[in-house]
């Protein structure tokens, strides 16, 4: 196994997360890269885009002592294969394929943006194996026409200019306005993050953004505990697409995540890492 990728190993430096990074290889030669670590009920945690596993940097350190954490690479991102297809449904069968691999039955699935997106669709094709969802900053709905035209101009500027320069497109809205003028490091930490994201991965990744389902029809079917988090300043996923997500799932739990935007377990690390922890002692009990 080669070298973290630079913006990841910055990120885990920036907040302290110790690098014990494992790779799995599937069939077709598909490498996932993870972290595994802690002990307890399971938990895996689902990056957005474009970043890293490396964005749970500041969750796995808080509840390593109380959960198994488990934080992979999406395909085409961090030390993942960037191999086709990219899809909502794959990213979910890779994660499938991972707990297989782990030899873990059920889990709580915990996504952020598009990892959200992933959450939904694992419940979809994998319900019997969650045990809760943590839904953060993320929505139900599919894109509009004119976001997936947004999403084909951003294809074409990562294949002309790089993921540097969609990282500058995309840095603004990614954090929160009381983290771009208070927490600079913060901001610096994840530009770094997304500017190091592959090509391929970002392509692909724009690409299943893009072609994705529409998730409102899967809401009602949800039938296990739900927390849905999201940040007072995300721009992206606002809280109005919160709420629809907390309207739609029968017994969901809604935390507004104040002074946070789109990246909010890093802007707010310990409010996320409270609700996270709450969350998992509530599943204990049941």
């Amino acid at each position: 196994m080669g070298e973290l990728p630079p913006g990841q190993r910055f990120f885990r430096h920036q907040f302290g997360h110790e690098d014990i990074s494992k790779v799995i290889t599937f069939s077709g030669d598909v490498e996932i890269g993870y972290d595994d670590l802690g002990a307890g009920d399971p938990i895996v945690f689902l990056h957005g885009f474009p970043h890293s596993r490396a964005l749970w940097a500041p969750q796995l350190n808080a509840l390593v002592d109380r959960a198994r954490c488990i934080a992979p690479d999406l395909r085409g991102f961090g030390e993942s294969t960037a191999a086709p297809p990219f899809t909502m449904d794959q990213y979910a069968d890779d994660v499938a394929a991972l707990l297989d691999a782990l030899h873990i039955e059920r889990a709580v699935i915990c996504g952020l943006s598009m990892g959200g997106y992933v959450a939904l669709a694992f419940w979809r094709r994998h319900r019997a194996r969650v045990r809760g969802l943590v839904l953060m900053d993320t929505r139900a709905g599919a894109d509009s026409p004119e976001t997936r035209i947004k999403r084909n101009d951003m294809i074409a500027l990562a294949h002309e200019r790089g993921s540097s320069a969609v990282a500058d497109a995309m840095i603004s809205g990614m954090v929160g306005k009381s983290t771009r003028e208070k927490c600079p490091e913060v901001v610096d930490a994840v530009h770094r993050m997304l500017e190091h994201a592959p090509v391929a991965g970002v392509a692909g990744g724009l690409a299943a953004l893009r072609e994705r389902e529409d998730s409102t029809a899967t809401l009602g079917t949800i039938d296990v505990p739900v927390v849905v988090v999201v940040g007072e300043e995300d721009v992206l996923t606002p809280p109005s697409e919160a709420a629809i997500l907390h309207a739609g799932i029968r017994g969901s739990t809604l935390e507004v995540i104040a002074g946070a935007g789109h990246v909010s377990n890093v802007e707010r690390p310990a409010a996320v890492n409270h609700i996270l922890s709450e969350f998992l002692a509530k599943l204990t009990l049941v």
